[in-house]
Formats: structure tokens, C-alpha cells, sequence
């Protein structure tokens, strides 16, 4: 970047980093639950510049893990746990596997404090396979399903789901171009539906629900695709009849979809649903009818013990909160050079959406912002602009030089 006499310069000179001692060194302290003890594992040093490698990475999905995961999948993946394989390598009906996986879903159970009678699966498929199982395992080709459309993701379940049953969008932001959510008691729900879904983030928009809508019909239920802000706060679990999330958001790479369903709701799929949409099929057993994605579900593991190891959803909540709040300051202290056009009480904690005053400038912010190792920061296709994710992996070192190269750029652009 070119020189510059912006007081905000010296940071972008110096800028702070994740530290390299996030790798593992000691067994992890998760409360009531057992570790995956690192002392163990026999890995290589790993060279003290692996950290100034590391750029911020403000991408949507697939999108920055914690280095201190990805350091030490790198020190288990040649040799896990002494096995003579690498976690790539074994049956996902081995003795090996089956922890990795029942720690996964235990490790989960605690951190959102899901009931008993929650099925937790590990699927595949994506987010967008959801918007068809959903309503094959909730409904009869007749029944009526409610939808609030609060941007794209949620625009899309409600599209697929016409094809399966008979989906009533009963609120859309589209004429607002996505920028707020609807008041809940003016809601016009249909009185026979068995579900009302949400998207609880958007995140192509930058909008997050800070509460949730209930039912009218009592024997309806709520369904939330929570896949980019899963895990990003403590979530009434019991509220909710279903709530299903793609992990390479918040908790792992791409290639692993969670869905976390109420028993009694499992069971009664449409004749025509797919052997791999069935939830039935996937609970019975346990998340091993095929193949699962192996390695996604090991990463999600690490993210689980890692989030209960900062001391669970509670305390990573603040952290989110602390680093979207710096950004939107910025964004709101720029005398209109920025704007973010969401509703400031529903805006993400984890997608922050924003235009240049001077739009031709924002090619130029988002390839300056690649030099100074920041990336991934252009907006969607669909809306343009800039964007910034900044999910719970992204360290608030990497917000803070977002934020003084945002004022810096602003101070040479007048």
C-alpha cells in the first residue's frame, strides 16, 4: 500500500497476529466432558513463522478455522493417535471414528444444551439439500408450510419447498431489499401449518434474527437453516422443532451438514423422499447408514472442543459481539464514506455488508485490502459491494486492521 500519513497507518505497518501458542501443548479443559490429549501425538515442530503466514481471511464459507484446530489436524493427520493411519484413511466403523464422532455429537449436545429428545445427525449434502428434507420429513404433498423471507437463503427454502408441499410465504424483505425483519405479531401464519421456517442469518444480507417467531397453530413447529451463525451464541435449543446448519461457516470445513431434529418428528417421511433425505434412515443408525464425510466431522470435533474451551456459547457470544460492534462503528462513524443499508437492530454478528459513498472505490478498497492480507472481502454476486465475515475463528486482531485500513483508505480518499 502506498505510503501514508493517516494516523491509523501504524497499525497496518505493524499489524497484530493470532499468536503461533494457540497450538496445542496441553490436553484441552472442556467441562465434564473428556479431551483429546495432544501430549501424545508425536508432530513435527512446526516453524515459528507459521502464524506471519497466515493472512485474515473474511470469507463467506468455506471460511477461516481457529489456527490452533488447524495446527494440531496438521500434527494428528500422518499418524492419528498412534493408529499407523491417518483420520483420512480409516473406516468410519472403526473403534477410531466412533469416538471422534460420538465426542462430536456429545461435545455439541453440551455446548447448546440439546434435550434428549433431539436427534443430532451428521449429514451431507449442504444446507441447500435441507430445503427439500425438510418439508419431505414434515409434511404430506397436501400440507401448508409458512415461510418469512428475510433474504436469498431463505427465498431459496421456500422455493424448493413448493415442490413438495404447499409453502405460504407469508413475509418476504425483498421490496426492501432485504434490510430488516418483520414485527412477529403481524404475522398472518396459516392456521394448518406444520412448520414456519426461518432463516435465522442471511448471509449474503446481513440480517440476523435477535429472537424468534412462534407458531400460531400449536402443533406447528420452528425451523431455522442456522448455518451462518451456528454456534455463534447460546440458542433455546427447545424452541425450535428443527434446525439444520452447514458447518464451513462456524464449526468446520465444507462437506458436513448438522441437523439437530426433535424425535417425534422423525419417522413420517413423504413415500417419495430419497433413502439419503430420510432423517429416520440417518438416526437409526447414527449418522453411519454410507460414508459420512470422515475428516469434516474430526474438524468439527476440534471446533467443538475448542468453543467449549473459551467457555462455551456464552462467552464466544461476547466475542462476536465486541468484534462486529468495532466494525459497525467504523462503518457508522465514516460520515456516510461507508454504509451498511441493514437495520441497525438486526444486523449480523457474523456477516457485515457494506458500500462505498463513492462506489467506483470499492474495487480499489477490496485489491488494496489483498495487499495488506486481508481477503476474501467482495461482496456477493448478487449484491455487490464489500463484505466482511468475521465468524467466531476470525481473531479480533483481524477486525481491528480491517477497521484502521477502512479509516486509513478513507483518509486518502476524500
Amino acid at each position: 500500500m502506498a505510503a501514508s500519513s493517516s494516523p491509523h497507518a501504524l497499525l497496518l505497518q505493524q499489524p497484530l497476529r493470532p499468536s503461533s501458542s494457540l497450538r496445542c501443548k496441553q490436553p484441552l479443559v472442556v467441562p465434564r466432558r473428556s479431551t483429546i490429549s495432544c501430549a501424545a501425538v508425536r508432530s513435527p515442530p512446526v516453524s515459528p513463522s507459521v502464524a506471519t503466514e497466515r493472512i485474515f481471511n473474511f470469507a463467506a464459507g468455506p471460511a477461516t478455522l481457529p489456527e490452533s484446530v488447524i495446527l494440531k489436524a496438521q500434527a494428528e493427520l500422518y499418524n492419528y493417535h498412534g493408529s499407523g493411519m491417518s483420520i483420512m484413511e480409516m473406516s468410519h466403523r472403526g473403534k477410531e471414528f466412533d469416538s471422534v464422532i460420538k465426542k462430536a455429537e456429545s461435545d455439541l449436545r453440551f455446548l447448546l444444551a440439546i434435550p434428549d429428545d433431539y436427534a443430532v445427525l451428521f449429514l451431507q449434502g449442504g444446507a441447500t439439500t435441507q430445503f427439500a428434507a425438510v418439508p419431505l420429513n414434515l409434511c404430506a404433498p397436501g400440507d401448508s408450510a409458512d415461510f418469512i423471507v428475510t433474504g436469498s437463503w431463505g427465498d431459496k427454502a421456500f422455493k424448493e419447498a413448493q415442490k413438495f408441499c404447499k409453502a405460504n410465504m407469508i413475509w418476504s424483505g425483498k421490496p426492501q431489499k432485504y434490510t430488516k425483519i418483520p414485527a412477529f405479531d403481524g404475522l398472518e401464519q396459516n392456521p394448518d401449518s406444520k412448520f414456519l421456517h426461518i432463516c435465522a442469518n442471511e448471509t449474503i444480507h446481513g440480517v440476523e434474527f435477535k429472537n424468534y417467531p412462534s407458531p400460531s397453530n400449536k402443533d406447528a413447529v420452528l425451523v431455522a437453516d442456522m448455518s451462518s451463525n451456528f454456534c455463534s451464541k447460546p440458542v433455546d435449543v427447545s424452541k425450535f422443532g428443527l434446525i439444520y446448519a452447514g458447518a464451513q461457516k462456524n464449526v468446520g470445513p465444507s462437506g458436513v451438514t448438522i441437523v439437530i431434529a426433535r424425535k417425534d418428528l422423525i419417522g413420517n417421511a413423504q413415500p417419495i423422499t430419497p433413502v439419503m433425505l430420510d432423517y429416520k434412515i440417518h438416526a437409526d443408525s447414527a449418522s453411519l447408514y454410507n460414508t459420512p464425510p470422515c475428516f469434516a466431522i474430526y474438524i468439527c470435533a476440534l471446533v467443538f472442543e475448542d468453543l467449549l474451551a473459551q467457555g462455551g456459547l456464552a462467552e464466544v457470544e461476547k466475542k462476536n459481539q465486541k468484534k462486529a460492534g468495532i466494525l459497525y462503528d467504523a462503518i457508522d462513524e465514516s460520515n456516510g464514506f461507508y454504509v451498511c443499508p441493514v437495520e441497525k437492530s438486526v444486523r449480523s454478528l457474523m456477516n457485515v455488508p457494506f458500500t462505498l459513498k463513492k462506489s467506483d472505490l470499492e474495487k480499489k478498497l477490496i485489491e488494496e485490502a489483498a495487499k495488506e492480507g486481508m481477503v476474501q472481502l467482495k461482496g456477493h454476486r448478487s449484491v455487490g459491494g464489500v463484505r466482511a465475515s468475521i465468524y467466531n475463528a476470525m481473531p479480533l486482531a483481524g477486525v481491528e486492521k480491517l477497521v484502521a485500513f477502512m479509516k486509513d483508505f478513507q483518509a486518502r480518499h476524500p
